[in-house]
């Protein structure tokens, strides 16, 4: 209990960096580098702030509609900085942090939950029928990415290229958004006894920071989410602005940016609840969370941006991603699905996850 609440209060400390980034920002005008790393900081607690205020109103609400909300503002964090990015049009930037929300839910999050797990308990095993339509689902994004990309290496560059592009990824988003809806279809009604809780009044809420906390009301909670995902969004626009002059002073390109460090701020304190899990031995969980964030990257998250490039984007976003982005989610995908594959774990595999991270973290680091 101790070092749950000193781990909860270390985290919120972290707010101090959002009136230190407004007096950055507005008073002193200090540098975009400096600007980009105060933002970043603030962001992580405010994130935290946003996935526990939906874990306590989805307490509120019931499993059915409270599954819903989590789906809904589980990445809210991520989605609210890639639309500034997109406003502004740093469209490699937004494809680089979807890339890395991704990847950095299936190896990172998921890999330090196997590895934190395995170390505890000897052995940790989780619905096998859940993973593999989560495995699978992802592999539909992986395709998503594939085809797009493929198409452009074929089709070229040109103007009648880029137009059919375009066409495509519009194209595909809406395929993706209908299989979103259709998932939460199968997940919340037709199927939900493959999601329920083994353990009654268990839940993502009373196993992470909040245990042995009270629960907060709709009022409190609805409250605190909409004050936390406005100020991540001030965040946000602050973060984004100084983003390439920071990536060019601290000797990072800006793939790396998007891919590695824009994730791990938006994915940070939300997703350490999987971890939290993993050590309660509850792996059905920490896979939900992991590998259920990933999946409503690639499904929603991704072809809402498309939608929404038409509206307030300099032009409209296509999903051709690089090669070696693609490559990475795809490999990320067919790691992941090898290993969920039996329905069990342990703590080598967890290590195998997080090796695959840092090597393409590496990958994408070298860039030039």
């Amino acid at each position: 209990m101790t070092k749950r609440v000193s781990a909860n209060n270390a985290l919120m400390f972290f707010l101090i960096f959002v009136p230190i980034t407004l007096f950055l920002e507005y008073v002193v005008h200090a540098s975009p580098t400096l600007l980009f790393l105060a933002s970043a900081l603030a962001i992580v607690p405010l994130a935290g702030l946003m996935g526990k205020s939906t874990e306590m109103l989805a307490e509120q609400v019931g499993d059915g509609l409270g599954g819903l909300l989590n789906a809904t503002f589980g990445n809210a964090a991520e989605l609210i900085i890639a639309i500034f990015a997109l406003r502004a049009g740093l469209y490699d930037l937004v494809k680089a942090s979807l890339t890395g929300s991704i990847i950095g839910n299936i190896l990172l999050v998921f890999g330090l939950s196997v590895l934190l797990g395995g170390l505890k308990y000897r052995r940790q095993v989780f619905n096998r029928t859940v993973a593999d339509l989560g495995a699978t689902m992802l592999l539909l994004g992986g395709i998503a990415l594939v085809v797009p990309t493929a198409f452009h290496l074929v089709q070229g560059a040109n103007d009648t290229g880029s137009l059919a592009q375009r066409s495509l990824s519009l194209e595909i988003s809406v395929v993706l958004i209908v299989c979103y809806i259709l998932s939460l279809v199968f997940a919340f009604r037709t199927h939900g006894h493959l999601y329920q809780r083994t353990d009654p009044g268990v839940s993502i809420a009373t196993t992470g920071e909040s245990a042995g906390h009270e629960v907060w009301s709709k009022r409190k909670s609805g409250g605190l989410l909409l004050a936390a995902a406005a100020l991540v969004g001030w965040m946000s626009e602050i973060l984004v602005s100084g983003a390439e002059e920071a990536a060019q002073t601290l000797g990072m390109n800006e793939v790396f940016v998007g891919v590695i460090i824009v994730a791990v701020i938006g994915n940070a304190a939300e997703h350490s609840t999987a971890v939290l899990v993993a050590l309660k031995n509850k792996m059905d969980l920490a896979l939900q969370i992991a590998v259920g964030s990933s999946l409503q990257i690639v499904l929603f998250i991704a072809p809402l941006l498309v939608f929404l490039s038409y509206i307030m984007g300099p032009r409209p976003l296509d999903l051709v991603f690089s090669t070696l982005e693609v490559v990475a989610v795809v490999i990320s995908v067919l790691v992941v699905g090898r290993i969920s594959d039996d329905g069990e774990t342990h703590w080598m595999e967890g290590v195998l996850l997080l090796a695959v991270y840092v090597i393409l973290g590496f990958a994408f680091f070298n860039i030039p």
